[in-house]
């Protein structure tokens, strides 16, 4: 029998949300983006889990630069593709799936013209989730942008009054 009591749980909780991430995680997650950005550049990572039909769950993250040494170097994030291979065998080795991207803003949490032109992962459904002041404490999931990308360069916005439904953090 394959099931778990967690898993129970966080559906009955949280049973219309598309993504989510245990608390202890996601303050990990903001952690190591304030480390990485130092309050003066851009960091990001790769989120890393599960995907089951429509629903994702999170359950590690590789930041970009673990990957790409000189991603955060000009300020903004700039992932090099060759790096792409590392994040593959990453996710093979540990029997997880890319689902969802973040990186941190000095200012809002809008998409920037070289986020909509340039997915991390340009696969129809990907979502990017995009920090505002660079992580700095509090972060509120309300602040935190979120798009779905739907190919071809364009996206769906997830409005910010659908955050706490589309986005559990807990359990």
């Amino acid at each position: 029998m394959n099931f778990s009591i967690v898993r129970i749980i966080r559906r009955a909780v949280a049973p219309r949300h598309k993504i989510s991430c245990s608390r202890r995680l996601w303050k990990d997650l903001l952690s190591e983006l304030r480390a990485r950005g130092r309050d003066r550049r851009e960091s990001g990572a790769f989120l890393l889990g599960q995907r089951v039909k429509d629903v994702a769950r999170i359950t590690d993250f590789i930041p970009y630069d673990e990957l790409d040494p000189a991603s955060l170097d000009t300020g903004i994030v700039r992932f090099d593709g060759r790096y792409f291979g590392q994040l593959w065998d990453l996710c093979t080795k540990k029997q997880l799936t890319v689902v969802a991207d973040v990186h941190t803003h000095p200012g809002g949490s809008a998409q920037s013209d070289s986020d909509v032109a340039h997915p991390m992962i340009a696969c129809a459904g990907h979502l990017a989730l995009i920090i505002p002041q660079f992580a700095k404490a509090p972060v509120r999931l309300e602040q935190v942008g979120m798009y779905r990308y739907l190919g071809a360069r364009r996206w769906n916005t997830i409005p910010r009054e659908s955050h706490t439904s589309f986005f559990h953090i807990g359990i």
